[in-house]
């Protein structure tokens, strides 16, 4: 049956434990924003007790006005040494003056003595108070029963008595906190089962939920799973960033409680964002995006054999699970050794190239591209020179300039310095010759320079453009220094990005080929003449 599903999201909290994860406050603040856009229902800011990073975020974030989200700030049950009055970190709950206050306390009974070094009544005890000192303050309190699917499964009564005891201090919502990542999907309906039917007993107004991580590689499926068995309130992180393995992902989350599920919740009418708001996320992080990431990876929707290709273009069904658009992704279509017809011809239409199924130069195209992935090239990740590729076999590819000849030198004057580096290029643009050099950082850089120092003064559209990524991969190494490696470079000009590939036993060539492909196609795009 469907239900509304709450959406909890604690990116900024438990996803910022992940490793080489970090965020600045206005980093932040922004990610708050783009989740309210989304849709989320509560966004779980951060531990104002921990540090001061915290507390400084919730001062900032009062100055914006969120259209959904409620803002939540996350701690612990108090010291057993203090009343609650007293104790620091409840008190700085309280100072953030968020609506909701989500408090964590132990359900395993090992991490009560072990951990705490508290008797088992003691820490029923802190979190019964605990929630009953922050109760008249806040519009909602959350409790998260950590350790629950372990506590319960090593003591039962003692874990379902933490809960119980979360409820009388007036918790509204129990989330069960699968903390370790150690709990299969088919060991929760008989737990949560178990859970309803004590508090169908006790309080069957308080709702639960789920908080799931991925030590397993079951976090999203244990949260599925839950929803299935009556949980109405899922807790995760976008891009599935947290501790260790991670959290519970929610950009595969969502699109599989709306679309597979059927249930409602309040980012169902902005589900097309998820994949716009996903890149963001890591964009800030200042890491790398997932391609294979289900949902809002590149490579999600990715066509690459000819056959699926054919069958997708006839019914997107055959090979898609859902609509990519549906969360803001897209269907791409990738060329390599595998291409058939149909990856060529599907290319062409999205290009504006005009070619039809019995024209001669598709067979040539072809086998221009098998005998290029032989020598090493591949174009799934640099379709611009693939474009430029399919053009030339066309005649539509415009000669803007004429390389005569480069040269590199690295000079090492001094050992505990780094080499000074210059390039220098002679070319010819209609009649001009030109003759340009250029220091650069490194030799791909200095190539760069001079290339462009010559050139823009005849095309002033290339000072827009820079090199944003530098990737070189060795072919074999069968030959040691002499095997031959692929360059791919990744261009940007500040509106759109694009990736150009070049493969030599040089790899100052490879690096050429690919920079001449990369000013190329921002030639052709800024005289309009891509499709």
């Amino acid at each position: 049956m469907a239900r509304a599903i709450e959406i909890y999201d604690t990116t900024l909290r438990d996803g910022t434990q992940a490793e080489n994860f970090n965020l600045s406050v206005e980093d932040k603040v922004r990610i708050t924003l783009a989740l309210d856009q989304l849709g989320i229902d509560y966004i779980e800011g951060g531990w104002p007790g921990a540090n001061p990073m915290s507390v400084d975020y919730f001062n900032k974030i009062r100055r914006h006005k969120l259209t959904v989200a409620r803002l939540t700030a996350f701690g612990s049950t108090r010291h057993i040494k203090n009343n609650p009055e007293q104790d620091a970190n409840l008190q700085a709950l309280l100072q953030a003056e968020t609506p909701v206050i989500t408090i964590f306390g132990k359900s395993w009974d090992i991490h009560v003595t072990d951990a705490l070094n508290i008797s088992l009544e003691e820490n029923l005890e802190i979190i019964e108070d605990t929630l009953a000192f922050l109760k008249p303050s806040v519009d909602e309190l959350i409790y998260d029963a950590e350790h629950f699917f372990d506590g319960f499964k090593n003591n039962p009564d003692y874990a379902l008595a933490t809960l119980a005891s979360a409820v009388r201090g007036g918790a509204g919502t129990l989330v069960l906190c699968d903390t370790n990542g150690g709990t299969l999907p088919h060991e929760l309906p008989a737990i949560i089962k178990t859970v309803k039917n004590t508090l169908d007993r006790d309080d069957a107004a308080v709702k639960l939920g789920i908080h799931s991580h991925n030590d397993s590689e079951t976090a999203v499926a244990n949260a599925l799973v839950a929803v299935h068995c009556g949980i109405t309130h899922v807790q995760g992180t976008m891009n599935g960033f947290g501790e260790r393995c991670g959290n519970a992902n929610l950009t595969s989350i969502l699109p599989a409680l709306i679309f597979k599920m059927g249930h409602d919740c309040t980012a169902a009418a902005r589900i097309d964002e998820l994949y716009r708001t996903s890149r963001l996320i890591n964009e800030l992080a200042n890491l790398p995006h997932n391609r294979y990431q289900p949902y809002v990876g590149e490579s999600a929707f990715a066509h690459k054999g000819g056959i699926h290709v054919s069958a997708v273009k006839r019914n997107p069904l055959t090979y898609e699970h859902i609509e990519p658009e549906k969360v803001g992704n897209n269907r791409r279509i990738l060329i390599s050794d595998q291409a058939g017809r149909a990856n060529i011809l599907h290319k062409a239409e999205q290009w504006g190239l005009r070619l039809k199924p019995d024209d001669p130069l598709l067979s040539a195209i072809i086998l221009d591209l098998k005998e290029k992935e032989n020598q090493g090239y591949k174009y799934e990740a640099a379709e611009a020179s693939f474009e430029l590729l399919m053009r030339e076999a066309l005649g539509l590819q415009r000669k803007f300039f004429r390389v005569e000849g480069f040269r590199v030198m690295n000079n090492k004057y001094r050992i505990d310095r780094p080499p000074l580096t210059e390039a220098t290029i002679r070319l010819y643009v209609g009649g001009h010759e030109v003759h340009t050099a250029s220091m650069g950082d490194g030799p791909v850089n200095a190539l760069d320079r001079a290339l462009r120092k010559a050139l823009t003064r005849f095309y002033p559209c290339l000072e827009e453009m820079g090199l944003s990524d530098y990737k070189v991969r060795v072919l074999s190494g069968e030959h040691g220094t002499e095997a031959k490696v692929r360059v791919l470079v990744e261009s940007t000009d500040n509106v759109c990005q694009w990736r150009t590939v070049g493969v030599s036993i040089n790899i100052i060539e490879a690096s050429w080929q690919a920079l001449i492909d990369s000013v190329n196609y921002k030639l052709l795009k800024a005289e309009g003449l891509l499709g």
